[in-house]
């Protein structure tokens, strides 16, 4: 993994298509942060980003998880209980809430830590959900 004073060496310019009210809360995070530039900040939520999957993909054996997603009912329902029938071998528990037309979802999990990672995956690649936040318990 590279320290962060390497991303200082290189720069390439960028663009990316984000909903307005989206980054409209990432500038006044960052602002709030104290970051110099929405650049800075962007960086800093990259870096983030990567070690959250460096740490995900390094987890090995077998493991007990906690999944937590949210995303919105009407679009994506069907195509998740598919999902969390094809991964019933890892999947011990669910637990489910509404907030207006969108969902919280949380999967216990245990097994494999690949098996988890599969799943972690699967429920990232449905546009129609936010986000996918993983916790592992530590033995």
């Amino acid at each position: 993994m590279r320290s962060p004073h390497e991303y200082h060496c290189r720069r390439m310019r960028t663009s990316f298509n984000i909903p307005d009210d989206v980054l409209d809360e990432f500038d006044r995070t960052w602002q709030a942060e104290g970051f110099e530039s929405r650049s800075r900040a962007v960086r800093e939520a990259m870096q983030e980003y990567i070690e959250s999957h460096t740490e995900l993909e390094a987890v090995s054996g077998p493991v007990t998880a906690t999944l937590a997603f949210d995303y919105r009912h009407e679009d994506v329902i069907r195509e998740l209980h598919g999902a969390q029938h094809d991964f019933q071998d890892v999947i011990t528990t669910t637990s489910h809430t509404h907030e207006g037309d969108w969902c919280l979802e949380t999967v216990f999990c245990r097994g494999e830590a690949a098996r988890v990672r599969e799943l972690v995956y699967r429920l990232r690649d449905f546009d129609a959900v936010g986000r996918v936040k993983v916790l592992f318990l530590r033995s």
